[in-house]
């Protein structure tokens, strides 16, 4: 078996929750596309990255059925795991600044695949919600207190790969923050919390806490 870590990534305060990421550091031992997809399939975090070179920080992301070229919680992963200055995504160069107990990684809305961004009236609303059917990429949402930009999310992939939701989606909250064109602290899923803020020229910063789990 392949060696890799696992991390969570946008973990809660306490160190709790955060969302799962496979990293292999050594890409060089799976170089084919097809036989990473496969090990991605078969470890079956909502994304494995694989590192083509640890100095340069450039990266090759898969989820278990499709390649990637730019994903919001892995590189937040991956920057931390590496501390590199930039990673390399087929998307474009993502800046990385580690920040004390937050990781950081700023990158563009053009860059994230299309998402439904669906706002309901209330954190209660988005609590109760049922998973959809596969079919739309959906990221529901409500504000839990707007003045503050505390916002209440969860996240249905809709790809049908054997994760109905997602427990932290960074690139979901960055396109959220595009349109919304304000800083957000959000809490997905099962408690993970994801802090975002608008940058010049188009850039959005993501952050979040990092655990090495194994």
């Amino acid at each position: 078996m392949t060696d890799y870590d696992v991390l969570r990534v946008f973990c809660g305060p306490g160190g709790g929750y955060g969302n799962e990421l496979g990293v292999v550091r050594d890409g060089s031992v799976l170089p084919e596309r097809d036989d990473r997809q496969a090990l991605a399939a078969k470890l079956g975090f909502s994304e494995t990255v694989f590192v083509d070179d640890p100095e340069r920080g450039v990266i090759d992301i898969y989820t278990p059925t499709l390649r990637l070229p730019f994903a919001g919680h892995p590189c937040v992963g991956t920057a931390w795991l590496l501390d590199v200055p930039e990673l390399v995504t087929p998307a474009g160069v993502v800046g990385v600044r580690l920040d004390g107990e937050f990781s950081w990684i700023e990158a563009r809305a053009e860059w994230v695949p299309p998402r439904t961004l669906r706002r309901y009236g209330t954190a209660a609303e988005v609590d109760a919600l049922d998973v959809p059917p596969p079919g739309e990429w959906i990221y529901a949402w409500a504000w839990e207190d707007e003045a503050a930009g505390r916002v209440r999310a969860r996240a249905f992939p809709g790809r049908d790969e054997g994760i109905d939701e997602d427990e932290a989606t960074g690139a979901a909250a960055l396109l959220l923050t595009e349109e919304l064109g304000r800083a957000l602290n959000i809490t997905q899923g099962s408690g993970s919390q994801i802090l975002t803020a608008p940058q010049p020229h188009g850039w959005v910063e993501v952050g979040g806490r990092v655990v090495l789990e194994r």
